[in-house]
């Protein structure tokens, strides 16, 4: 499953050095247009996955993980592979929008792993698992690049898609899927207003649904603008590199610390660890604003990275142990369309704040939507302990 998720997030993310470039090949446009277009094609796929993650979670808690997964596996690599036939702009967006359907790979993956994970080391498992997913993507620009530069953009899409169906035939052969019986006093099946009851009905697992929101749009805010700010920071030469510079520094500090944090929740408790990594995170963002070259932004991205990295796989161990496992897929799924959403709003946020009042307002109002994300978690668990405080005075 790690390999698997290494090619699949390695795959995804080959195509963002030259997605832009490759419209431009489509037609004689104007910058604008190009610019405007790489914005669409590159978000509606976010925008489908919003939609579409729940219907596979549910799926898969239903049917079997693993034939969601190969059924994703091979939309991605078919939507992949028409992608170096198209003629215009209007069929790119239309199969980036198809991709979008076939996105939940990496969220179907965790639940998998989860449920077939005992729940006092699944912040490790998960941590480790998420490893897969970072080094793709640390992996995937560098690579695209030097494949669109060798093979051109067309060729490079037709053998995107052979990594991906390769990656169907890997969980084809390679993944067994055990049916872990229910406990003694939990349902074999849900309805999807059973799951959405169990969500609202746990104010703390609503919470950790809505910090993963945040934490998208803390970290696609950035996205937009980071290149622009580098260059302001260190001029225009070799901008594209030191701006490849910055933005694999989250994910270096990511990769190195993932797995620690998940071992970390593991021993001392999932929203302790939470709550922490929030706080963490909202700290090294604030003094982005005020760096004055790009070395000091390279290192706190690099922290920020650190702390981010163990979200994730913290918040995923504790859905694992606050649903039933019946539902565990279909509450992943919500909790993949909320971060989606978060990626949806984080560019649009982050480039009006740019525009309107310049970069730094965009470290400033980040750090803080990260700094309530940690209040409001805290505020939620003391919630909760006075009132399992209270139950238990209660019952004696």
């Amino acid at each position: 499953m790690w390999f698997a998720n290494f090619f699949i997030a390695g795959s995804i993310t080959m195509v963002l050095p030259f997605l832009s470039l490759y419209i431009e090949t489509l037609g004689n446009f104007s910058d604008k247009y190009v610019q405007n277009w790489s914005g669409i094609t590159f978000g509606v796929t976010f925008v489908a996955a919003f939609i579409f993650s729940p219907i596979w979670g549910k799926l898969g808690d239903r049917y079997g993980r693993k034939h969601i997964l190969i059924i994703s596996a091979c939309g991605l690599g078919l939507s992949v592979f028409l992608m170096g036939f198209v003629t215009s702009v209007w069929q790119l967006f239309t199969l980036r929008l198809f991709m979008g359907v076939f996105t939940g790979f990496i969220s179907i993956s965790q639940a998998l792993i989860s449920t077939q994970t005992p729940k006092h080391m699944a912040g490790r498992v998960l941590g480790t698992l998420q490893t897969g997913t970072v080094t793709g993507t640390l992996m995937g620009p560098l690579l695209g690049g030097v494949m669109a530069d060798a093979l051109g953009y067309a060729t490079s899409f037709k053998w995107l898609s052979v990594i991906l169906f390769i990656t169907a035939i890997l969980v084809f052969i390679g993944i067994h899927e055990y049916t872990l019986p229910a406990e003694s006093h939990e349902k074999t099946a849900y309805s999807s207003k059973e799951v959405l009851f169990h969500i609202v009905k746990n104010p703390m697992l609503f919470m950790v649904m809505l910090v993963s929101m945040f934490i998208q749009i803390a970290h696609f805010s950035i996205q937009p603008i980071l290149s622009l700010y580098v260059a302001e920071l260190h001029g225009p030469v070799n901008v594209a590199l030191f701006s490849g510079i910055a933005f694999s520094a989250a994910g270096l500090g990511n990769l190195l610390m993932t797995k620690k944090w998940g071992d970390i929740g593991d021993k001392f408790g999932y929203i302790k660890v939470l709550i922490a990594l929030l706080f963490m995170a909202a700290l090294f963002y604030f003094p982005g604003a005020f760096v004055t070259n790009i070395w000091q932004l390279v290192i706190l991205r690099f922290l920020l990275g650190a702390a981010i990295g163990g979200i994730i796989p913290v918040r995923i161990a504790y859905i694992r142990q606050e649903a039933p496992v019946a539902m565990q897929g279909e509450v992943l799924g919500y909790n993949t369309s909320i971060r989606f959403f978060g990626n949806i709003i984080g560019p649009v946020m982050g480039g009006a704040l740019a525009g309107y009042f310049g970069f730094a307002s965009v470290f400033f109002v980040t750090s803080i939507l990260l700094l309530m994300c940690s209040i409001a978690l805290l505020g939620a668990r003391l919630r909760q302990s006075k009132s399992a405080c209270d139950h238990s005075m209660v019952k004696h």
